[in-house]
């Protein structure tokens, strides 16, 4: 166990630094260590490229990585179900609802916008995100039915998609536009506030989660085995969709709706770290979710070229051909 602990450590801080160093201005990896480690470097420019540019990315990866991973680990144990996400609550179709609503409809006002602030996206994206919480929370506190509640989750995601097809019919091809590219995600354009309230985030939605540990795993052996060891079920749940709704939530509304991290890390985290104990799992899948936000990042810089590809094509091009793997490999997908 340590063994593989040390292993997924050492390729996290591997990604870091070679994630550090991409970009269209090659700075060397001693230079980028010595503006890291000591603020100076033999030309100005570098420093502010990587303090402004290259570390709010890298960290971004970090954050929005790791939470969206434990928002997923949340959901499959809450739902047992292995193909359950941080999405599957409706809150990145709610994000995508108040974010069409914005740019795609003529009353708004801001129909006019080529080029929208990240901050009003954000603002936009936390209004939709929230409005679909409150729907959630107020329905789990109906429900005893874990599946009632997975499918109303579902229902209200596909209501939203519904609702934003049609703004997309009706909307004009520069407003569709913004709209389209904001579903790309983006780890590029966050400043240092936004890096210190997606951190603040991260941390309010892991401690639920660690808060919880001994509930997941009960969990995963039936409602009633859990309310006879002391669980209050609906107390419980209201956490993990508490949690998991902070974590997704934030992730969405600074860096858009990005797919795949928090149905596939789970996954992948238990071939390396090969446990049910959420007291292992949890810290793995932080650290496995930052891992592969990070790959995809970097894959995404095109060899010679200034372009960067959408990291949401690059999420699920890298997942879901292991995911796959894993299936046919052990037959069937476990949690």
């Amino acid at each position: 166990m340590t063994i593989r602990w040390t292993f997924l450590l050492l390729f996290l801080l591997l990604l870091f630094a070679l994630n550090l160093s991409l970009g269209s201005v090659r700075i060397p990896l001693p230079e980028i260590a010595k503006i890291i480690f000591t603020g100076e470097a033999s030309q100005k420019v570098w420093t502010d490229i990587i303090w402004d540019f290259r570390m709010t990315k890298a960290l971004t990866c970090v954050l929005a990585g790791s939470a969206l991973a434990a928002a997923g680990l949340q959901m499959q144990t809450l739902f047992r179900n292995a193909l359950a996400g941080p999405d599957v609550l409706g809150l990145s179709s709610g994000a995508s609802l108040a974010v069409a609503l914005l740019f795609m409809t003529p009353w708004s006002g801001f129909g006019f916008l080529s080029t929208p602030h990240p901050l009003l996206l954000s603002m936009a994206a936390t209004v939709g995100c929230v409005g679909v919480l409150i729907v959630m929370l107020v329905v789990a506190r109906k429900l005893d039915d874990h599946v009632s509640l997975l499918i109303v989750g579902l229902m209200v995601g596909a209501a939203t998609a519904s609702i934003v097809s049609v703004l997309q019919y009706l909307s004009k091809a520069e407003e569709m536009q913004v709209y389209i590219i904001w579903t790309f995600g983006s780890l590029g354009g966050l400043d240092w506030l936004e890096i210190k309230i997606l951190t603040l985030a991260l941390i309010a939605g892991s401690s639920l989660a660690f808060s919880q540990v001994k509930s997941l795993n009960l969990w995963l052996l039936g409602d009633n085995y859990a309310m006879s060891m002391g669980i209050r079920v609906k107390r419980a749940r209201f956490i993990f969709i508490l949690s998991a709704s902070i974590l997704t939530g934030a992730v969405t509304a600074f860096c858009g709706p990005i797919a795949f991290v928090g149905l596939a890390v789970p996954h992948l985290t238990r071939l390396v770290i090969s446990t049910h104990n959420h007291k292992i799992l949890l810290p793995a899948v932080l650290a496995g979710g930052a891992a592969l936000l990070l790959l995809c990042d970097i894959l995404a810089h095109l060899p010679g070229s200034t372009y960067v590809l959408p990291i949401n094509a690059l999420t699920a091009l890298i997942g879901a051909p292991v995911v796959i793997w894993i299936i046919v490999k052990n037959k069937r997908l476990r949690i």
